[in-house]
């Protein structure tokens, strides 16, 4: 562990609904669920230790679980899309943002042109 500062559920939130047009809800009773144009982009179970799934280019997905032990297939999720990240301190707050940034982006860029276009993206 590099021994970083973890970022909290609270600032989760903050830093996903920063992003342009993201709507929060609640699902499954106890999964806090972050979406863009009606679409998930990471999600985060509020009844365990803090973690998250995080959408990702498939390359890229087993990259990041060969380079970090707190990247794991993404639990209940495409593996080949989704990795589920431990929020342990072992990775830096500013990656784990970057990290969230490229999941929304991803599913942005899977939107019709016209979902796009109705939500200014």
């Amino acid at each position: 562990m590099c021994n970083f500062v973890s970022m909290n559920v609270e600032e989760l939130t903050e830093y996903c609904q920063s992003l342009k047009e993201v709507t929060t809800e609640i699902l499954w009773e106890n999964v806090l669920v972050f979406k863009v144009g009606g679409k998930m982009f990471c999600f985060v179970p509020l009844d365990e230790s803090l973690r998250m799934n995080l959408k990702c280019a498939p390359d890229e997905a087993v990259e990041l679980r060969e380079r970090f032990a707190s990247v794991l297939p993404g639990f209940h999720m495409n593996k080949k899309y989704w990795n589920t990240v431990l929020i342990d301190g072992s990775v830096s707050d500013h990656m784990l943002r970057d990290w969230i940034k490229k999941s929304y982006e991803l599913v942005v860029c899977k939107l019709s042109q016209v979902a796009r276009k109705n939500l200014g993206l």
